[in-house]
């Protein structure tokens, strides 16, 4: 199993180039389903989900060629209907295979997604909006048994809360059903947009992108020519090496990145002190010498994304006073708390709220990733702490960084990837 050595660095400096979003990768991979055609994808980014998503594919039948930042996805041929728990338990959002696969075939069994490290993550939502569009469900043996009898058809779903999964899977069903399925509620991500403009570009006719209320007009079963198209930037990723830059206090230049996907994380560094240089792709941050604290609540896009909760709460530490973080999605996503005060962070928990005091001198020592955010925020704090690091359980960092610490170091950062 591999860990990162990291250590103390007094300032990093130069560019680093955001890999294509994987949260935009997996939909529109499973989006391939609907296809007619072979799809090509660019801008994919190298990360663990991408590739266990394109085994569950593979499985189902269909080939999939992936070199470096593309793949070729041909479902032409795909013939098998059941997502196997084997692979589904890895990833959550295999669970996207599910209104696509049913829109198409009429039937499919997929297993039950299981537990989640950050909190509870229920599918309900998914599988009530199936039923309203004529889906036959039931659950047995740990597996969604779901039929069409009379095909899927459009109909008016209203979401009780926002789902990012549960909008793309309706998205997807809806898009081969018959008739206008109506969305209310629907999440307005970046990544359910790009969802959004490739089905409109492929002949589903889609009102309302970007809106929280989403009108998907229906082929009635005619499969989609899907052309090429590039992943947008992982704004998460970018978020990400922003707070790098602004916990070293280093002026650091992110290129192929959507400044407009980062209003919330860049008003926040702003309240912390930083400054930005902006163009139509490149942010470059101009830390402040003296972070100041900050107040966070984290809801849905386009408000403070719970992706960067973790990072925040590293950088928090080093600020001059006391910051509140409040986390309104998952139930428990603060277990990076017990491993920062291994290191020296002064945070207290309350139900949902973390209060940090800052500034604290953190010391390196023996730490364990416990999820995908949780892992960057170790790395986040080591870079500023002192004695060596070793991050344990990077397996989580690598389901959606690309190269982490291979950007990092080439900005100055002291990072090794070893053994255990």
């Amino acid at each position: 199993m591999d860990y990162l050595k990291i250590q103390n660095v007094t300032s990093l400096e130069g560019t680093i180039n955001i890999s294509g979003a994987k949260n935009a990768s997996l939909p529109l991979i499973a989006m391939s389903i609907l296809a007619k055609n072979s799809v090509h994808i660019k801008n994919l980014p190298q990360v663990v989900d991408i590739r266990t998503l394109l085994k569950l594919l593979s499985n189902l039948g269909a080939t999939c060629e992936f070199q470096e930042d593309r793949v070729v996805v041909n479902t032409t041929n795909l013939h098998e209907t059941k997502a196997t728990y084997d692979i589904v338990k890895t990833m959550r959002a295999s669970i996207l295979v599910l209104g696509p696969i049913l829109a198409r075939f009429g039937h499919c069994e997929v297993s039950l997604p299981g537990g989640c490290a950050i909190g509870q993550r229920p599918i309900d939502l998914h599988l009530k909006a199936l039923e309203q569009m004529g889906a036959k469900i039931d659950i047995k043996a740990g597996y969604i048994e779901a039929t069409t009898p009379k095909g899927l058809h459009g109909c008016e779903i209203i979401f009780d809360k926002v789902t990012v999964t549960g909008t793309a899977n309706i998205i997807m069903a809806a898009a081969l059903a018959k008739g206008v399925t109506t969305i209310t509620n629907a999440a307005r991500e970046p990544e359910v947009v790009q969802l959004c403009e490739v089905l409109n570009a492929s002949g589903v006719k889609i009102n309302g992108i970007a809106t929280a209320i989403l009108e998907i007009h229906g082929t009635d079963g005619k499969l989609l020519d899907i052309e090429e198209f590039s992943i947008i930037p992982d704004r998460i990723e970018a978020g990400t090496y922003l707070c790098a830059g602004a916990i070293t206090k280093s002026e650091l230049t992110l290129t192929n990145v959507e400044p407009k996907h980062l209003g919330a994380v860049i008003s926040k560094l702003e309240e912390m002190g930083s400054s930005f240089t902006m163009t139509q792709n490149t942010i470059t941050i101009h830390p402040s010498q003296e972070i100041k604290p900050v107040k966070i609540v984290t809801q849905e896009y386009p408000a403070f994304p719970t992706d960067m909760q973790a990072q925040f709460l590293a950088l928090a530490t080093q600020a001059d006073g006391v910051s509140i973080i409040e986390e309104r999605l998952f139930e428990n996503r603060f277990m990076h708390v017990s491993e920062l005060q291994r290191m020296g962070a002064n945070i207290t928990l309350n139900g949902h709220t973390a209060t940090v005091s800052g500034k604290t001198k953190l010391c390196g020592t023996d730490v364990m990733a416990t999820d995908l955010r949780a892992s960057s925020a170790l790395v986040l704090a080591a870079l500023v702490a002192t004695q060596e690091t070793n991050v344990h359980r990077i397996y989580h960092l690598d389901r959606g960084y690309d190269s982490l610490e291979t950007k990092l170091r080439n900005v100055g950062a002291n990072i090794q990837r070893l053994k255990e």
